[in-house]
């Protein structure tokens, strides 16, 4: 179970269509939390850092994101993150 972390190419995100997905704002924190279904996101803007089971991920505006389901982790936002999310459920 491991978090997904990439850049996607301009064609992929205008083809994966986010801006009819969710969205999410967060300002700078630190939080547990717990997936139930495997989400994925796309970072519009600020930084965070997600720390769960071994891993250690540092993303930022641009990134996609994939937290799987039954993932524990803490979020460590560094700058005031927003986002779009899906949950696969």
């Amino acid at each position: 179970m491991k978090i997904e972390l990439r850049t996607p190419t301009p064609k992929e995100v205008s083809m994966m269509n986010f801006s009819t997905w969710d969205t999410w704002e967060c300002t700078v924190s630190k939080f547990p939390w717990s997936y139930d279904a495997t989400e994925t996101c796309y970072i519009l803007e600020g930084q965070a850092i997600v720390e769960g089971n071994g891993q250690k991920v540092e993303f930022k505006k641009g990134d996609i994101v994939v937290f799987p389901k039954g993932l524990s982790c803490t979020w460590n936002v560094l700058k005031p993150i927003k986002k779009y999310y899906w949950f696969d459920c």
